[in-house]
């Protein structure tokens, strides 16, 4: 979530209009995450997200996220859901962007996140997997292989200015990855960002699971090892087995590994730290002066890459065969 275009209250209430929401009381905007522009509105009948997608998001992807939301609520998962407009659409157009409202989910992400909550996290996230079966429409992952090729391409003569030596470094580990990356894995629907601010809690209970605009097709397990990047890290860098093992046994309360997702865990693991180092990287050299967005350092997951390289056995994650 980020704010990247201002709305006027003038435009805001034309736009309410077209949906049963009640009259606009209050917005304001959203300034975490990096993706869309996102405002938190107060209405007479309900809070509610208005979100703006931005030039980075195909519009002809909308109505896989969108659908992808009421697939999972159907099935049980909690999560936000996009609100119809009178016409019956659940897309309209706000300042030059394409515009949905989506429900309000009451609870707040974790700074702090302990062990209990990954083992949450990792339930919540299989219970997703499991929930996704039988959604009709497919999105490719953009971000796999071919992706983080695309997005080196247009990075690479600067990564030294964030680190001395990431040209030479980084190259290596594409080629590595494109020579080592599983090819017959189970499939399906996956989050592809669940960080802590896309997961809710109330007190110690996960309340639900928000921001779907990265959701796509993909190995089951990759979302687990994008999910052991995201929640098992300490601040200073360290792996922290405790949490790992404990999100690892929520999934597996819901959802079985196989012996080959187990075994191409580590690699996953890489990959995805890569994902995220080279999004970050790219957003951090080209994000414009004045945006209203929190920029993520991708020195973060460059650390964590490097972690990942030394791991040989899934073992290191916290799982117990």
């Amino acid at each position: 979530m980020a704010v990247y275009t201002d709305i006027n209250e003038h435009d805001l209430k034309s736009f309410l209009a077209q949906y049963d929401a009640g009259e606009l009381l209050s917005y304001k905007g959203i300034a975490e995450g990096v993706e869309n522009t996102n405002f938190l509105l107060h209405t007479t009948k309900q809070p509610l997200i208005l979100t703006l997608y931005e030039k980075r998001v195909d519009r002809n992807d909308l109505p896989f996220f969108l659908g992808l939301m009421h697939h999972l609520s159907e099935r049980g998962l909690s999560c936000p859901l996009p609100l119809p407009r009178k016409d019956g659409e659940l897309l309209g157009e706000l300042s030059g962007r394409p515009a949905a409202l989506i429900s309000f989910l009451e609870g707040m992400w974790l700074r702090k996140p302990e062990a209990q909550h990954c083992r949450e996290v990792g339930k919540a996230l299989a219970g997703m997997h499991v929930a996704g079966e039988g959604f009709e429409l497919t999105r490719p992952n953009a971000l796999s292989l071919e992706g983080w090729q695309t997005l080196w391409a247009k990075s690479e003569a600067r990564a030294d200015e964030v680190e001395a030596g990431l040209e030479d470094e980084i190259g290596a580990e594409l080629d590595f990855l494109a020579a080592h990356w599983p090819g017959d894995l189970p499939a399906g629907v996956i989050h592809a960002d669940l960080f802590p601010d896309n997961v809710f809690f109330l007190g110690d209970d996960l309340s639900g699971l928000i921001d779907f605009y990265f959701a796509c097709n993909d190995f089951l397990v990759y979302d687990l090892s994008i999910c052991l990047n995201a929640w098992c890290f300490e601040k200073d860098g360290s792996y922290n087995i405790t949490k790992g093992k404990a999100m690892i046994e929520g999934y597996l309360s819901v959802r079985p590994l196989s012996a080959d997702e187990i075994a191409a865990l580590p690699v996953l693991c890489r990959g995805s730290a890569l994902r995220f180092f080279l999004t970050r990287l790219y957003d951090w050299l080209t994000t414009p002066e004045g945006a209203l967005v929190v920029k993520k350092d991708p020195l973060e997951y460059l650390k964590k890459l490097r972690f990942h390289r030394a791991v040989t056995n899934a073992s290191e994650y916290g799982l117990i065969s």
